[in-house]
């Protein structure tokens, strides 16, 4: 600050005396009619040194080329940014190994155990039926198709497929998809857009929350299978609203929920459907070949005409115990995909032996009702073998085949419920030869459902096999639970 002070004085005094110096001789000067005085001749030459400045040109030191020594030391000090974030403890997925067929029954780690962690809900996996049919189209295929279906890659199998699958649903048409999972997520962005509205249940598992994504469209999420909110959600975005008279509006849920185990109430949704007038998507792939009286899904169930949903699709890997998906619906959804849909038009077609899997599989449905009979049967037997069990309880449907149980008392962590329940399915397995598993979910899983252990009860299960899984998981969640019962 003292030293400060003396600079301020001398400049002060400096600026005085420019001022004088101009004012006095030009202290009577008169251009024009105009007084000049010192003032405005000092503020004129800045002027000219600023517009001076500003019309120069930018003053850029020449470029001196880095020497291969510098190059080589900028290079060793970089660091790239790493690919992907570091995996943290406890998120590795070490899931048992299976040494045989997916059936009721399969090996791990050289033992037997009793499975209740595949969806084989007709127990078909295994069937010598399925396998005689698979072995006689490799025979005629071959392995692979080589090609999406719109280049070469369509076999006479694929369309036999599609056709088998539109009769036995009785649609006019449907398309076949080499991978379930990419099924729904390429149906959803083929015929929602940017603009669009999507009004879907919280619920959906993480395939159909990508497809919603990959959209665009604005998503509007309703309460896990809750009518009252679907209706609310409706009415808040019809009510008075001419910019949703002009745009696509759809509904999309699952027909059995893979997060929960509920079944969706579609004739609710039908009339929400028609009285707002949105179109419905459904996810099918737990309810194909397994709900209404001979395997034909939610519609069949419900007795709703088939024609009331706009698009179904499904995954074969469950039911039919196969792998790829389908959409069905009318002609114009089928071709429209044909042109529109990613998962489509960009994949190699499927492998021909699973297209004739899957029809193999719809044959026996057909031939064999009663095993739908066998596949309740035992849903019936688990329910009431865990009613009961110590700190769990049973959130699914009486008739879904993915019998769903959760913590009656969470713990208010996530983390900390997983580790309770896979601490349960890892006992289960090590010490009874029982193979279940607890409900994983990944970062981008959107889903806030509880989480809890699924179990995929299959027509092929005994009562021996039901009565083992149950007294095990009473007696293990007994003593894991115990803080918590």
């Amino acid at each position: 600050m003292d030293m400060a002070l003396p600079i301020v004085n001398a400049t002060t005094t400096v600026l005085a005396r420019v001022s004088a110096a101009f004012n006095a001789p030009l202290a009577r000067a008169v251009v024009f009619g105009v007084h000049i005085d010192g003032h405005l001749v000092v503020e004129g030459l800045l002027i000219a040194v600023i517009v001076f400045q500003l019309s120069r040109k930018s003053y850029k030191p020449p470029k001196k080329p880095l020497s291969e020594k510098e190059v080589d030391e900028l290079c060793d000090e970089w660091e790239p940014e790493p690919l992907c974030p570091p995996i943290k403890e406890g998120a590795r997925i070490e899931a048992p190994i299976l040494e045989s067929a997916a059936g009721p029954h399969t090996t791990i780690d050289g033992k037997e155990v009793v499975n209740f962690a595949s969806a084989n809900y007709l127990g078909l996996i295994g069937s010598d039926k399925i396998t005689d049919s698979c072995v006689g189209s490799l025979e005629k295929y071959g392995v692979g198709s080589c090609g999406p279906r719109g280049f070469y890659g369509t076999i006479d199998v694929h369309l036999d497929c599609e056709a088998k699958i539109a009769n036995f649903l009785g649609t006019p048409d449907s398309i076949l998809y080499s991978y379930g999972i990419s099924t729904i997520f390429s149906v959803i962005p083929a015929f929602c857009k940017k603009g669009d509205i999507i009004v879907a249940d919280e619920g959906v598992h993480w395939a159909v929350q990508n497809g919603l994504y990959l959209s665009r469209s604005t998503v509007v999420y309703f309460k896990h299978n809750d009518m009252a909110s679907l209706a609310s959600t409706l009415e808040k975005l019809t009510r008075r609203n001419k910019r949703t008279e002009n745009i696509r509006r759809y509904i999309v849920v699952e027909s059995i929920y893979q997060n929960s185990g509920q079944i969706a109430p579609l004739d609710e949704i039908i009339k929400l459907k028609e009285k707002y007038r949105f179109r419905v998507i459904l996810e099918e792939s737990h309810s194909f070949g397994v709900l209404g009286k001979s395997g034909r899904g939610l519609a069949e169930h419900y007795g709703v005409p088939i024609d009331k949903i706009d698009i179904i699709t499904a995954g074969m890997g469950n039911a039919l115990a196969t792998d790829g998906g389908f959409c069905t619906g009318s002609a114009r959804v089928v071709d429209h995909q044909r042109l529109s849909s990613a998962g489509y038009v960009f994949s190699a077609s499927l492998p021909p032996y699973l297209a004739t899997a899957a029809v193999s599989a719809v044959n026996y449905l057909e031939e064999n009702p009663s095993v739908l009979a066998n596949l309740r049967s035992n849903v019936a037997l688990v329910h009431k073998g865990l009613s009961g069990t110590p700190g769990l309880q049973i959130s699914s449907h009486l008739l879904s085949p993915i019998v769903f149980l959760k913590l009656k008392k969470s713990t208010g962590s996530l983390t900390t419920d997983l580790d309770l329940l896979e601490t349960i399915a890892e006992q289960a397995l090590k010490e009874d030869s029982v193979f279940v598993v607890a409900s994983k979910r990944s970062t981008l899983d959107r889903c806030k459902l509880p989480v809890g252990i699924r179990l995929f009860v299959s027509a092929g299960h005994t009562e021996s096999d039901i009565s083992k899984v149950c007294s095990s998981l009473k007696r293990i969640s007994a003593s894991v639970l115990s803080d918590h019962v």
